[in-house]
């Protein structure tokens, strides 16, 4: 009996103990993921689609607001014609005359984000909460 167990004793050992290997690969898990984080860039990172004008005009819903935004910073709310400041009155006239309606923001790619950050403030203090952006 104890030859037996001697025997066994000065084999060698056939498994492998993958505990180290698990600890050093949690480890690189953890830095990856910290890591990950510090790299991604906060903020508003958005590029707007270029302006193109539809093609039929019949496409549109007549019953969206329709906010257009050139490279110059001149905003268009529904035909009437104004500028980053006059934009919360405007707005706040258009969601009077067209109450809960979605507005439609078709902005050129050269266009100011604080202009297009404004137009979304000023669609929020009016009550309007469905906008959204016009791609081509």
């Amino acid at each position: 009996m104890g030859l037996l167990s001697a025997q066994q004793e000065s084999e060698v050992m056939a498994e492998i103990n993958i505990t180290p290997f698990t600890d050093v690969l949690l480890v690189l898990l953890i830095i990856f993921m910290i890591l990950a984080a510090l790299v991604t860039p906060p903020g508003f990172e958005k590029e707007l689609p270029n302006h193109a004008p539809p093609s039929n005009q019949q496409n549109q819903k007549h019953d969206d607001i329709d906010v257009e935004v050139n490279d110059k910073a001149v905003i268009f709310v529904d035909g009437t014609k104004t500028d980053a400041k006059g934009i919360y009155r405007v707005m706040y006239d258009a969601s009077r005359k067209k109450p809960g309606k979605h507005v439609a923001i078709t902005a050129d790619t050269k266009a100011p984000y604080g202009v297009i950050i404004r137009i979304l403030d000023a669609a929020k203090e009016a009550g309007l909460e469905d906008v959204g952006f016009v791609t081509s």
